[in-house]
């Protein structure tokens, strides 16, 4: 998923919430849970049972928090890492834990 400048929100299991991210594996789920449950969110999972035993259970992940958008929370550092440091958009996905530079890598000057 993407990060988008939308808001998008709803409802899981009769609460409302601000909607993080759909559709998405359970290793991605709990570290979704972990990261803004430490930052202070109330975190709501939906399950989406496969429809054979060979797919994966896929999640849905809100908060509570209305105004809660990843989009803005990460480009405005917002959310801090489990050390303290400054959640990026690489951080974000999972691709690595450095969280320097701030948003990008810059190619090395030759």
């Amino acid at each position: 998923m993407a990060l988008e400048g939308k808001h998008i929100f709803g409802e899981i299991n009769e609460t409302r919430v601000s909607f993080v991210e759909k559709k998405i594996e359970e290793d991605r789920k709990d570290f979704l849970k972990k990261l803004l449950e430490h930052n202070g969110f109330e975190v709501i999972i939906e399950e989406h049972p496969s429809k054979n035993e060979e797919d994966p259970t896929l999640y849905t992940v809100g908060v509570t928090d209305m105004v809660f958008n990843p989009t803005i929370y990460i480009f405005e550092r917002k959310l801090k890492t489990f050390d303290g440091r400054k959640v990026t958009q690489d951080y974000w996905f999972q691709k690595t834990e450095e969280t320097s530079p701030s948003y990008w890598k810059l190619p090395s000057s030759t």
